[in-house]
């Protein structure tokens, strides 16, 4: 492969955007070279600036899950976009969608529509501070919920990947109040709550960890968060933003038959498109601006493209679809199981629905401690030699890798074919 004109861009944009990117992992440092120009993607495959074609299992981190280019989702967008890009006002969209989601999430009772994860989770827990009187809140160790300031402490791949145990300008006042537990570690929720128990407003958790990798959760550790916070008169808050209608149509909340307090959603509710959104409880919700006096506003918010879009994304979620989703990433799984078998290497495939990590170490993963003894560097030449294959993995080893309705057979085979021999490279190089 040929890759000139990707570099003459990537030179070209480190002279205008801090590494040349506009989020951090799409610079390649965690796997070495130099970022990959898209023009194009149609289906399960992208092309780039210089004519390549690759396999993808990014699928712009989660949303794709029909595939680029829906000819449905694009035909949506662009009836829509004819119609006005952006309103500022109320319109039937919002409540087509909304009403969808609910339907898919029958326990959720309201939503609010933002643009972006990061804004769901910071207006989430805002909520949750104002409707408890409390200050606290637990994560957890990767989970990764934006960038906001006092959510920013250890928080996933996108600074593991980069070596940072939190972020330089965030004073030390801003993360007070954040209590940190270990994912999958229940005995630390209940000494943060032995200790802190009356100041704690909720727990924000990502149900299955997807940014340190895919990491599910162990047996009882989700019914165990749920009742901990009911015993204490705290809110379980849900980040779905990755698994919201990926993991099933309800989501995690529904694989893991688990009714949080508040959910956080983004990715596919926009069908590509920026987007996110938070629900939840009826009483809780009512107690956001103009019904209540917790404020949260959005110029953008309910935007009638990333409306559309999603709305067509969640009507073509059919049972068969992640049906055939199960299929394909347990064929993927086995095959990647089997290829690492043979070449004698220590690995372990994580695997939740559509969703997939590859670890290599010895122990299995089960929290995010385990997650960062992954060989890094094994990786990134496994990437690179993925890459001059035509397959397109995360750039990082400490991310999601995705399957869309797009990736059938001959997608499959070709991916475990080059995974073979990229293998065989990358442990040679």
């Amino acid at each position: 492969m040929q890759f000139e004109k990707s570099v003459e861009l990537i030179e070209t944009a480190r002279k205008l955007m801090p590494g040349g990117v506009n989020s951090p992992v799409r610079a390649f440092q965690a796997v070495g070279g130099d970022p990959i120009y898209i023009s194009s993607a149609k289906g399960a495959k992208l092309t780039d600036v210089d004519g390549n074609s690759y396999i993808d299992y990014v699928c712009s981190w989660g949303p794709l899950i029909l595939g680029h280019s829906p000819t449905k989702v694009v035909a949506t967008i662009q009836q829509a976009a004819m119609k006005g890009t952006s309103y500022g006002t109320p319109h039937e969209g919002e409540i087509l969608l909304s009403k969808t989601i609910i339907n898919m999430m029958p326990w959720m009772q309201m939503i609010r529509f933002v643009n972006s994860g990061t804004e769901a989770s910071m207006s989430a827990l805002r909520l949750a501070r104002a409707a408890t009187g409390r200050t606290k809140i637990i994560k957890f160790e990767g989970n990764y919920h934006g960038h906001v300031d006092y959510l920013l402490v250890q928080a996933g791949s996108g600074v593991a990947t980069f070596g940072l145990p939190d972020s330089p300008g965030i004073p030390k006042e801003m993360s007070q109040h954040t209590l940190v537990a270990r994912f999958n570690h229940l005995s630390d929720v209940e000494s943060l709550f032995t200790e802190h128990g009356e100041t704690i407003a909720a727990i924000i958790v990502e149900p299955v960890a997807g940014n340190i990798g895919v990491i599910p959760p162990t047996e009882g550790f989700l019914d165990g968060l749920r009742d901990i916070t009911q015993q204490h008169g705290s809110l379980l808050i849900f980040d779905e933003v990755i698994t919201g209608f990926r993991v099933s149509q309800g989501g995690a909340s529904e694989l893991y038959k688990i009714q949080p307090d508040l959910v956080c959603l983004g990715k596919i509710i926009g069908g590509g498109l920026p987007v996110g959104a938070y629900g939840g409880r009826r009483d809780l919700m009512e107690q956001i601006a103009p019904l209540g006096p917790v404020y949260q506003a959005g110029t953008l918010s309910g935007n009638p493209l990333a409306m559309a879009a999603g709305l067509t994304t969640l009507e073509e979620l059919a049972p068969d679809l992640y049906l055939s989703l199960e299929q394909f990433g347990e064929v993927l799984e086995e095959g990647f199981r089997q290829i690492i078998n043979e070449c004698g290497v220590a690995a372990h495939v994580n695997r939740v629905g559509s969703m997939f990590s590859i670890f290599f170490t010895e122990n299995p993963i089960e929290d995010p401690q385990s997650a960062l003894t992954t060989d890094r560097k094994l990786y990134g030449r496994l990437f690179r030699a993925l890459i001059r294959r035509g397959i397109y993995p995360p750039p990082s080893a400490l991310e999601s890798w995705f399957l869309s309705a797009c990736h059938r057979e001959s997608e499959v085979e070709q991916t475990l074919s080059a995974f073979s021999l990229a293998l065989q490279e990358a442990l040679l190089e």
